[in-house]
């Protein structure tokens, strides 16, 4: 199994003026290799992807490669509502040392299960790269069913999906249905220790970007079927949890992160940083998880 365990969705540092900071990427990504993060994802929709250019989305993942230098996987996020813009975009990732993409589906667009089925089969044929599918219809308006994931599944080039679906009845059925080597990997964190335990091979988690070191236990203990262990972490970050999606992601995580001074004060248009009325809710839920350094 190539994609399992801990792995971050990761932010994207920004400065006040919403520019890519690069002096801190450094710093997040050694924060999250001495935690025991297995896998970072670059420029994912929780790093602000749709708001960055070509180039920087590119310079990004580049620079993101050469940190990790290794110690870690590095996926790529590439995915957008175009099979044409997400082809290109994907074979420039592919040139640099990553190990894998991340392509959520088509966005507001709204295609059909066949056209899915085209548009990943298209990018997969084209790309040399592994492909996690990612599926999370909270965000994009469409559904990729468990009958079109099992279809991918049979292309050699698509190894895995992300399902933030919190439909944990999907785990079983494609375990049974796509086999052993396929990646099954949580995109909810509120539900990706049920998932885990019900025979899912890890989690792509919003809130490993705060506690890096608790997620990756939680998923050691759930992934091996230690059910009792799974639970108590799983409550004990629970709050923590909520919290994360309290405004659209990744509003919180990243005030957070700027709180834990990570990062600066940074996110792009449309998003804005977290409304004042949430700010004692989510300080909350982070001294409750453990955070040290943050005071209420």
């Amino acid at each position: 199994m190539i994609f399992s365990g801990s792995m971050v969705a990761l932010v994207t540092p920004m400065n006040v003026s919403g520019r890519v900071d690069e002096s801190r990427l450094a710093e997040l990504i050694e924060f999250h290799l001495s935690a025991g993060t297995e896998a970072f994802i670059i420029a994912g929709t929780t790093g602000e992807s749709a708001t960055l250019s070509r180039a920087e989305h590119l310079s990004l993942i580049q620079q993101a490669c050469q940190l990790v230098d290794g110690r870690a996987l590095t996926i790529a996020g590439t995915g957008s509502n175009s099979t044409e813009q997400t082809l290109d975009l994907s074979i420039a990732a592919a040139t640099l040392p990553i190990d894998g993409l991340l392509i959520v589906t088509p966005y507001y667009n709204k295609p059909t299960q066949e056209g899915m089925f085209r548009h990943f089969t298209k990018i997969a044929t084209n790309v040399d790269k592994p492909i996690i599918l990612y599926n999370v219809p909270g965000r994009t308006g469409v559904d990729l069913k468990s009958d079109t994931v099992v279809r991918l599944s049979a292309h050699n080039n698509i190894v895995g999906i992300k399902d933030a679906t919190g439909d944990l009845d999907r785990v079983e059925i494609l375990r049974h249905a796509c086999g052993s080597d396929f990646s099954l990997l949580s995109g909810d964190d509120l539900t990706s220790s049920d998932f885990m335990l019900r025979g899912g091979h890890g989690v792509i988690s919003v809130t490993a970007n705060v506690v890096p070191d608790q997620i990756r236990l939680l998923c050691d203990a759930a992934r091996f079927g230690n059910k009792l262990e799974a639970e108590l972490i799983d409550e004990k970050l629970r709050s923590l949890h909520h919290a994360m999606f309290i405004e659209s992601n990744p509003i919180p995580v990243k005030w957070a992160m700027f709180q834990m001074g990570f990062i600066e004060n940074g996110i792009r248009l449309p998003l804005t940083m977290l409304s004042e009325e949430h700010q004692k809710n989510l300080i909350e839920s982070m001294v409750k998880a453990g955070v040290g350094g943050i005071s209420q």
